[in-house]
């Protein structure tokens, strides 16, 4: 079944949302988060990719895009969790991480369960892109996203997770370029 949820205005600013299969979590491991930074930073210098904020928590990626470039979001996205989806799973592969067996169960029987999928499959199919067309909703969004890790319970202020925007919203520079939306 099609979701409902698309990136209807190509020239946009969405805020969306995307989780690892059955939730797993992954991005505990610097070494696979890093690898989702480094590929949003090629996506913003090759692709066009705008990042107006970001969060990466322990299974799921939240970001506030728009673009600047020739290339859709919708193939911007879809390139970036497929190229993720390869390296991270060849990172476990070739790791001594503890739940290497387990997490690759979990990965190949969701790719077993698509038939787009050869192997494995990481990411959850659906973005739940969100238009944001309200300084109300951009905010709501915005302030979500920065208390994602303090409602977890990984930091006490917000500007202090690594893999977030909240520190260049505080006026400090993070891991990504980031066009601030306030």
């Amino acid at each position: 079944m099609a979701s409902s949820y698309k990136f209807h205005n190509p020239d946009g600013l969405y805020f969306i949302t995307f989780a690892v299969v059955e939730w797993v979590d992954v991005f505990t491991r610097k070494e696979y988060a890093e690898i989702v930074v480094e590929s949003l930073r090629f996506c913003q210098k090759e692709k066009g990719l705008q990042i107006r904020a970001w969060c990466i928590m322990s299974n799921h990626l939240h970001l506030i895009i728009a673009k600047n470039g020739t290339a859709d979001l919708y193939e911007i996205m879809r390139d970036m969790k497929k190229f993720t989806s390869a390296q991270i799973t060849k990172a476990i592969e070739e790791s001594n991480e503890s739940r290497k067996g387990w997490m690759l169960w979990l990965f190949r029987a969701a790719g077993e369960r698509n038939p787009n999928n050869k192997q494995y499959q990481f990411w959850q199919q659906d973005n739940h892109p969100l238009e944001l067309i309200s300084p109300k909703f951009i905010l709501q969004k915005l302030q979500y996203i920065h208390r994602n890790p303090v409602a977890a319970g990984i930091v006490t202020e917000s500007q202090y997770y690594r893999y977030s925007s909240a520190i260049d919203y505080a006026g400090g520079k993070g891991l990504l370029e980031v066009d601030c939306l306030m």
